[in-house]
């Protein structure tokens, strides 16, 4: 299992609590800049859980998932909610998973009318074949409230705009379905969400949105019909059991962002250029990792106050996704606070002291796979110091 957390994003406290009834063990978690997110585990411990309100649209959905997304450094980043069909083919109840997510208001106004400028992200991948096995399977069925009604689970392009559409007859309703006629549904959020995670690579993003009115103008009899709760619940039910899949695969690919740093520093390296005669070369290199210098030999060793810093942080965000204990991380904390203060005095005396400390961390993290070589890599710095 991954112990990377995966994100799940809501518009609205309907859409909250949906996906918060499929968690446990969970703790308010403050961001600096005052949004509260909540974190824990799903419910049968499958999988480490960040869950975040951002409000309806897509502006204030795309700043909140890019901060979810510095904050927890996810393995995944899911939305989850109700939208309006598109087409009568789409029931209410039913889960759309977004295989395209449109940004249908750009566009450039002409004398002959209107004409269409969206931006389009496609689901990864990697996400897409989960998701599909997962439909597949059927087993995300058992985390439905009402196992005897199960809805069909629907792949295609979902619209994000800027307002709530319930009509089928204006010219806003006309174009949209003339103009985006491969859209299963509309809603207001995942444009935002999804300009986040394409700033982020790597990092699948997902659109699960439950059916609860058509878009038509009905809404507030599919409203008073209880639809919403229904068919957010469906969705939460597919989305939680999405997640649990995508933490149960390796994600190689998926690294922390410190982790990256001290790959790439562990793995530059120089290049020497012999020329004969006449002969001259400028820079002849295959694979290049790391920092390039020319004219001047690189730099020795790495910053190991640095990569101490990062290590802190990563210890700190594991400590708040769950992936450790308390205990642990307090005697973490400690065996830092020996290297710092040895290495403070820049004697090789704190030198061994630290490196000592060092290696009881080491021995502390040893089954955590993304802190243990960040260790190594302050251990190494050090070594390349003396």
């Amino acid at each position: 299992m991954n112990k990377r957390p995966v994100v799940i994003l809501t518009a609205l406290d309907l859409e909250y609590a949906a996906v918060r009834k499929h968690l446990a063990g969970l703790r308010t978690h403050h961001h600096r800049a005052g949004t509260l997110f909540e974190v824990g585990h799903l419910a049968d411990g499958e999988c480490q859980m960040a869950l975040g309100l951002v409000g309806k649209g897509n502006h204030p959905a795309a700043v909140l998932a890019e901060r979810a997304i510095s904050e927890f450094d996810p393995l995944a980043l899911l939305f989850v909610g109700v939208a309006g069909a598109l087409w009568p083919q789409v029931g209410l109840g039913d889960v759309v998973v977004a295989t395209h997510v449109y940004a249908y208001h750009g566009g450039t106004s002409e004398d002959n009318g209107f004409k269409a400028r969206p931006r389009v992200w496609e689901i990864s991948h990697e996400a897409a074949q989960v998701a599909h096995h997962l439909e597949r399977s059927g087993t995300w069925t058992r985390r439905l409230p009402d196992r005897m009604d199960i809805p069909a689970v629907r792949f295609g392009p979902i619209a994000a705009g800027e307002v709530v559409q319930d009509s089928a007859i204006s010219i806003h309703a006309q174009w949209v379905r003339q103009t985006y006629n491969d859209a299963l549904a509309i809603e207001m959020e995942a444009a935002g969400v999804a300009q986040a995670a394409h700033f982020n690579r790597s990092l699948p993003m997902i659109v699960v949105r439950g059916v609860s009115d058509r878009a038509d103008g009905t809404k507030a009899t599919t409203d008073g019909a209880n639809w919403q709760p229904r068919a957010v619940a469906n969705a939460a039910a597919f989305a939680t059991s999405l997640a649990a899949e995508l933490a149960q695969r390796p994600h190689h690919k998926w690294r922390t962002a410190s982790l990256r740093k001290a790959e790439d520093k562990r793995m530059t390296e120089s290049v020497r250029n012999i020329a004969r005669d006449h002969a001259r070369v400028g820079v002849q290199a295959g694979a290049i990792y790391g920092n390039v210098s020319l004219g001047q030999p690189p730099e020795s060793g790495f910053d190991a106050t640095a990569l101490l810093a990062e290590l802190r942080e990563e210890l700190a965000r594991a400590r708040t996704v769950g992936t450790i204990d308390e205990d642990t991380f307090a005697a973490a904390e400690e065996e830092l606070s020996i290297v710092t203060e040895s290495l403070s005095t820049d004697t090789e005396q704190g030198k061994n002291r630290a490196m000592i400390a060092l290696r009881r961390l080491r021995g502390l993290l040893m089954d955590l796979a993304e802190l243990a070589p960040m260790v190594t890599s302050v251990i190494t710095a050090i070594r390349g110091a003396s």
